[in-house]
């Protein structure tokens, strides 16, 4: 399906960008679908830029936004502005907590990988206690890469400087980041692709670790399909649509990665107003894993991460009610494919 719609597809620049999801005439439905301009949210860039997605939800309306850090996407979500989204485990994890578990639910994976930590020319960090008197940029606080710098010089008994410590964790926008990292006033950076192989390739950068060699069989939550709880009880069928369209989108990026990389890259430069160049583009994309499963055994590390640092409450998050892969089941036994589980749990 995807793979007709890219040779047919002119429909780029009739993508819609407005706010709060409403409801329209003769029963049709505006859907307010959110992403960020990352690789990590690959399959859904597709599904919007060649068309597919609008195509699935027909005759309801697309209306899509665009957000630069996840927990800016999880509050729009939370004010009833967002119906269903890609977005990282961190986020995810805190609108789920935040809201007492009613507000939104985990109903597909979209990646795994694609994050990296790299260090500034002339820095030396080659192990978590050089992190001391660093500055170091994440996307924003209470991110998933935030979260995880900030475990990871607990663990190596540092403080962050909010703490009294000496690690300042500096969260700015991805685009700042490269400019702040090119002017040397920051250290180092946690983020998600393609802005650490930009600043690999337009800094200097090098890469102290690519996360995936911290996670067995070097699989993690990078992102996920999250749905307003409203909205999957009210409109199950559109739901469905969403995801037989992106689990589409995930295997023709799996398929056709020179396809997939243009078509997502044409939806970054039209967010952001400046595509990648092809090195950057070609180098990140392989940084990136593609899958449907929400790889929960790592969401269950990452919750539990967070909660030490005080991002969840005191309690700790009791998370049975977070996944409804049921809808995405359905789908992948329309499509004779395996289903997914999530804590064991179909």
């Amino acid at each position: 399906m995807i793979l007709r719609l890219l040779l047919g597809s002119c429909l780029l620049a009739a993508m819609a960008c407005g706010t709060a999801p409403a409801s329209g005439g003769a029963g049709a439905l505006t859907v307010s679908m959110a992403y960020m301009p990352n690789l990590t949210h690959a399959a859904g860039l597709i599904a919007v830029g060649d068309g597919s997605l609008r195509k699935a939800l027909a005759p309801h309306t697309l209306n899509v936004k665009a957000f630069s850090a996840g927990p800016q996407l999880i509050e729009a979500l939370l004010a009833g502005e967002v119906d269903i989204a890609l977005v990282g485990p961190s986020p995810a994890l805190n609108g789920f907590v935040k809201s007492r578990g009613a507000a939104l639910r985990v109903i597909a994976g979209a990646s795994s990988g694609g994050a990296l930590f790299v260090v500034r020319p002339g820095v030396t960090i080659k192990a978590p206690a050089d992190l001391a008197g660093k500055h170091i940029a994440t996307p924003q606080r209470g991110g998933t890469q935030d979260i995880a710098l900030r475990f990871l010089a607990r663990g190596a008994g540092l403080k962050t400087a909010d703490e009294g410590g000496t690690v300042s964790v500096v969260p700015m926008q991805p685009a700042d980041i490269l400019t702040t990292f090119q002017r040397g006033q920051i250290d180092g950076a946690w983020l998600a692709e393609p802005w650490c192989t930009r600043l690999i390739q337009e800094a200097g950068a090098t890469v102290w670790f690519d996360e995936r060699s911290k996670w067995p069989g070097e699989r993690f939550a990078t992102a996920h399909v999250i749905v307003a709880t409203r909205f999957l009880e009210q409109h199950p069928d559109l739901v469905r649509a969403f995801l037989r369209t992106h689990v589409e989108a995930t295997q023709f990026t799996v398929a056709h990665p020179a396809e997939a990389q243009t078509l997502a890259n044409r939806e970054i430069g039209r967010i952001t107003t400046a595509a990648l160049p092809a090195r950057v583009l070609e180098a990140a994309f392989r940084n990136v894993d593609y899958t449907w499963d929400p790889l929960s055994s790592s969401l269950a590390v990452m919750a539990d991460h967070a909660h030490q640092l005080g991002f969840l409450g005191e309690a700790p998050p009791d998370l049975r009610a977070l996944y409804d892969l049921a809808p995405l089941n359905e789908v992948l036994r329309e499509k004779g494919l395996p289903a997914v589980t999530a804590g064991g749990q179909p």
